[in-house]
């Protein structure tokens, strides 16, 4: 019986090949956006959740409040896991991480420069679920200078060879370090990424008993029955009995007066599966995070593109329900039960929805390496797989098949013969209130897009284009410089010799961020000051092309060591100083002993972090030791390069020549938004395309319904222009309706997102005018096909029609 309803309803959906065509492929786009934006989501719901126990790890992150400055960071200092380990009973296990931001090593006369180094402790295998692919995951990092690294790294260090046992040196004091284990390359969705994993034993770090020298990560598996609370609690103690004695030496102010004061100096576990997506407040983390507001979006709008599409499918079913009416009062007519309608009208929807969702798995499929691209992410089709998208594209299947069946399986089966062969259901049909309301909904989800995407487009191109107080074009950065020696200085001086090079700075610290946060005071006052500051030489302001608004940059000639400093204008504001600040005096807390510097220029202020937030109070400190160079040149970006090479090679030439550009650097702090932007682009123009096949459908029975009409108003004298537009007046009255309340919408979300950032667009009306003219324009477009050929079809020919 099952299968006589499924061959009637083949035979009706290919008798109405053009509406047919279009009912699948504009299903079959909704749903291709569907499912890809469902891997993305899953995907980032997903990280770290593959460790085993994965519920009961946690980070330990700080919030601190200094000197009226909230912090909230990831790091924390060495002492704390593993006094939270013995002293804690609900604290099972805890593993600290060490992160470098590039070390270099060597292997026989190779030399590479690795960015993902770590050092860590003994039961980091016995911690996390990382697979070793070779070793004892008691044994590979128990012994000192022992090491475990990846497929990838030992063929790139070893070719085919077994790495087990291989010696390499590391860093610049060439220590000797044995590898003991390969592990599997890390998940995509690992909030720890490692190539390289070095045993701590070690480090010199990891034995500082200091619990205010933050720096490394700790993470701790707590006991299932064990609250968060007991543990934040007992940190608490742990933080009042070993902070308050270390604040006392440096500060000459006890624990309690520090929090009477407003001070809070407290360390905290977060859950680390929630890590990647719910802690933006956090600092400092070990890779990019994401924000789960991004997957909010993202997610709304794979919704919005799957109810387009549904709309789509709905509108032309309920369009075509009137054609169809006299048949369904003509087959009741003849005995056919109601059910057995029923039936047969679900029968079609299903193979309609059928036919969508296996052409959208195989774009899917076929997709899935350029949205890889698009938005950075490693998923690939076999995410496909997984139960909750399986469950999802079942789910989905049903709802769509029943959505778009129901109004003619229920709505016009339930009349009496005899009405619908006198015209009542017809007539009742052409209102096409219901199919008006949905284009509304279709056009409001599309056009909120189009505004959003172009204010989102105008506030990335606003981030890369403002100017932020120095130069970042043209920057070639070089680390680890100190690997030339006593070279160092004829180095610089033999690339700023070179055409094209314009100049150079060593300074420990590479835009964006500073490498150090620390407590400052005016000499003789006991308030503290957060401040970031770093060191750099002579050049530097040459280079950046700093402006200095007071005094003058460190000079040649002058005092240029510790007892001087310059600040930028936001350290005034901090200090409360105003006027001439040169020869105020500041006293730094950052070394062995308080000193007092003496100010000898002001820097404009520049951004040296996010355009998320606004400038900090910053302090610029002088040294000739710093391990990278900053240089500037003109022309040819690969000429500059290959003259630096040549110099590198020419002095060292068994180290790695390894760079980077500042400009790249700052647009990396907004990369999300950047691939946010070019996803919200792509699902734009499917959002728009998906409506646009709805209108065409839509326009076409239009005019096949008003056929009569137009042959009448053609022998009436009304032009093809009239005609047309008077057909399409109506739609493009629903395309203002929905322009109207998709502004108020788009208004609403994009202000708030803008709220993330200290630097933003205003909200003009150039975007929402445009999108407005846009969609009306491919509204227009899109109908007016259909309408001027109807209108200039023969008179005669239209009141034939029926």
């Amino acid at each position: 019986m099952f299968q006589n309803y499924f061959k009637v309803a083949l035979r009706n959906i290919l008798k109405h090949k053009f509406y047919s065509a279009l009912n699948i492929s504009g299903l079959a786009l909704g749903l291709t956006a569907c499912f890809i934006i469902g891997l993305y989501v899953i995907d980032e719901l997903s990280f770290d959740q593959f460790h085993e126990d994965h519920d009961n790890l946690y980070s330990v992150a700080l919030h601190g409040i200094i000197a009226e400055q909230e912090i909230y960071t990831s790091n924390s200092s060495p002492p704390v896991g593993p006094a939270m380990a013995a002293g804690i009973p609900g604290v099972e296990a805890m593993v600290r991480i060490n992160t470098y931001s590039a070390m270099v090593m060597k292997y026989e006369d190779k030399a590479f420069t690795e960015m993902k180094a770590m050092d860590v402790d003994s039961n980091f295998f016995q911690f996390f679920s990382f697979k070793l692919l070779k070793g004892d995951p008691k044994e590979v990092l128990k012994e000192v200078n022992t090491m475990v690294i990846t497929p990838e790294i030992a063929t790139k260090y070893f070719g085919n060879e077994d790495p087990i046992g291989k010696i390499v040196t590391v860093d610049n004091d060439n220590r000797a370090v044995k590898i003991t284990g390969v592990v599997e390359k890390c998940p995509s969705n690992s909030s720890i990424q490692y190539e390289i994993l070095m045993s701590n034993i070690g480090d010199e770090f990891m034995k500082s008993t200091s619990w205010t020298n933050n720096g490394i990560f700790t993470y701790i598996r707590k006991n299932p029955n064990t609250t968060v609370e007991s543990i934040n609690m007992k940190l608490e103690e742990f933080v009042n009995k070993m902070v308050g004695p270390e604040l006392q030496g440096a500060f000459g102010i006890s624990f309690e007066d520090f929090k009477k004061n407003g001070g809070v100096y407290s360390y905290y576990i977060f859950p680390t599966e929630r890590t990647h997506l719910f802690a933006t407040e956090l600092q400092d983390s070990m890779t990019p995070r994401s924000d789960i507001k991004y997957v909010y979006i993202l997610g709304a709008v794979g919704v919005f593109i799957l109810v387009i599409a549904c709309i789509n499918f709905m509108n032309l079913s309920t369009a075509r329900s009137a054609s169809r009416a006299k048949e369904v009062g003509l087959r009741k007519t003849l005995g056919s039960e109601r059910s057995k309608l029923i039936f047969q009208f679900l029968a079609e929807s299903f193979i309609y929805t059928l036919a969508g969702t296996v052409i959208a798995i195989v774009a899917v499929y076929l997709l899935i390496p350029s949205f890889q691209l698009l938005s950075g992410k490693a998923i690939g089709f076999g995410a496909m797989l997984q139960p909750v998208m399986i469950m999802g594209v079942v789910g989905i299947f049903v709802l769509v098949s029943f959505m778009a069946g129901s109004y003619p399986a229920f709505y016009l089966t339930s009349f009496k013969p005899v009405d619908v062969l006198k015209g009542k259901v017809k007539a009742g049909m052409r209102s096409k209130g219901i199919r008006s309301a949905l284009v509304v909904v279709q056009f409001t989800i599309s056009i909120t897009l189009i505004i959003s995407t172009m204010i989102v487009y105008n506030q990335l191109s606003y981030m890369q284009e403002r100017s932020i107080g120095m130069d970042k074009q043209n920057v070639i950065i070089l680390r680890n410089t100190s690997r030339l020696g006593n070279s160092r200085e004829g180095f610089k001086q033999s690339v700023e010799s070179q055409a094209g090079i314009v100049g150079s700075s060593y300074t420990n610290n590479v835009f964006p961020g500073v490498n150090n946060t620390t407590v400052f005071r005016m000499a003789g006052s006991q308030q503290d000051h957060i401040l970031g500051t770093y060191f750099t030489d002579y050049d530097q302001a040459k280079t950046l092309k700093f402006e200095i608004v007071q005094g003058e940059f460190f000079t040649r000639g002058h005092i240029a060591d510790s007892s001087v400093c310059l600040i930028n204008e936001a350290a005034i504001k901090e200090f409360g100083w105003e006027g001439d600040v040169l020869k105020k005096k500041i006293t730094s807390y950052n070394g062995e002993r308080p000193h007092d510097m003496e100010v000898i220029g002001v820097v404009k202020d520049f951004n040296f972090e996010s355009l998320k937030v606004k400038v900090r109070p910053l302090i610029v400190q002088f040294s000739k030791q710093s391990n990278n160079l900053v240089i500037r040149y003109d022309g040819s970006a690969s000429a500059a390069i290959d003259k630096v090479r040549d110099e590198w090679k020419r002095i060292a030439p068994n180290d790695p020549f390894e760079y980077s550009f500042l400009d790249e650097r700052f647009d990396e702090l907004f990369r999300e938004e950047q691939r946010l932007g070019q996803v919200f682009t792509v699902l734009t123009g499917i959002a728009i395309f998906v409506a646009c096949l709805g209108l065409l459908g839509l326009a076409s029975f239009t005019a096949e319904q008003r056929t009569k009409e137009i042959g009448i108003r053609k022998v009436m004298g009304a032009t093809v222009s009239s005609v047309s537009t008077l057909l399409s007046r109506e739609f493009m009255i629903l395309v203002a309706i929905a322009f109207v309340v998709a502004s108020a919408l788009a208004w609403y979300v994009m202000d708030n997102w803008l709220s993330s950032f200290a630097y933003r667009i205003p909200m003009d009306a150039s975007a929402f005018i445009i999108g407005g003219v846009l969609s009306g324009a491919i509204a227009w477009l899109t109908v007016s096909y259909h309408f001027v050929r109807a209108a200039r079809s023969n008179p005669a020919d239209s009141l034939r029609y029926e």
